[in-house]
């Protein structure tokens, strides 16, 4: 059943770096099964906002409500097992393990089982299960025993996806997932995450207008730590403040 209230809302959020304003009350909402995804330019304080709803970073005023819980002090860990899961903007994975080996150990992880006998996450069944089936999802099936660092920059981003999905997560948040990809492997991203839309929310970060344009529900643009316009594709289309301040010349 969809919520009637916010998945994830944020409320007149603030974050300063010095005399830096990263984050200028900032409220969005994010509602079930939504792709919301956050544009602007460089400096716009994107990825810092995905510090302060992931944990990482403590903003200075405002509060981050998930499914209507105030989580603005909890860590990280917290989060995550609440069903918050970030996919980052530069890889972040084991270069020297197997895509299943990394996917398992993320599975290992969100349990709470312990890391000091890394061979139960390679020979146990309630790892590996689940593990495989996200694999298959992200269609890296056939990679699935390849090390991590024999793959192309595109595979690397699916299983880090893989990895974030192995964690359950209700809300998934992903930060540039096509940054460095070329043309197809960009097509196949949007393909992946076109296939998670139906079974949880995403919350983008995204530079790539075609791919943001092909998947959000709704679209939040930041200048400057403020949101100058948030709506539908169409309506941030035809915004004119979005088209003078960020799309510009690249217009759809």
């Amino acid at each position: 059943m969809t919520r009637s209230v916010p998945l994830l809302e944020t409320v007149s959020l603030m974050k300063r770096f010095g005399g830096l304003t990263a984050t200028d009350h900032l409220s969005l909402t994010v509602m079930e099964n939504e792709v919301h995804a956050i544009i602007g330019p460089n400096g716009a304080g994107k990825t810092t906002l995905i510090g302060q709803l992931t944990g990482e970073i403590r903003p200075d005023d405002g509060r981050v409500l998930f499914a209507g819980r105030d989580v603005t002090g909890l860590p990280v860990h917290r989060r995550s097992h609440l069903g918050l899961a970030r996919s980052f903007q530069i890889t972040n994975i084991f270069l020297d393990f197997t895509v299943l080996e990394n996917v398992s150990l993320a599975v290992q992880a969100h349990a709470g089982h312990s890391f000091r006998f890394f061979a139960d996450a390679r020979k146990e069944r309630r790892l590996i299960a689940p593990a495989e089936a996200v694999i298959e999802r992200v269609g890296l099936g056939r990679r699935r025993d390849d090390v991590a660092h024999s793959l192309s920059h595109g595979e690397q981003r699916q299983l880090e996806i893989a990895m974030a999905l192995a964690t359950d997560p209700v809300l998934l948040l992903l930060d540039e997932p096509m940054a460095g990809m070329g043309p197809d492997e960009s097509a196949r991203m949007v393909e992946i995450l076109s296939g998670l839309k139906d079974e949880l929310s995403i919350l983008l970060v995204e530079h790539d207008m075609d791919a943001v344009f092909a998947l959000a529900d709704r679209i939040t643009v930041l200048v400057y730590g403020a949101a100058i316009a948030s709506g539908t594709p169409d309506e941030i289309r035809s915004n004119d403040a979005v088209l003078d301040a960020y799309l510009g010349d690249e217009r759809p």
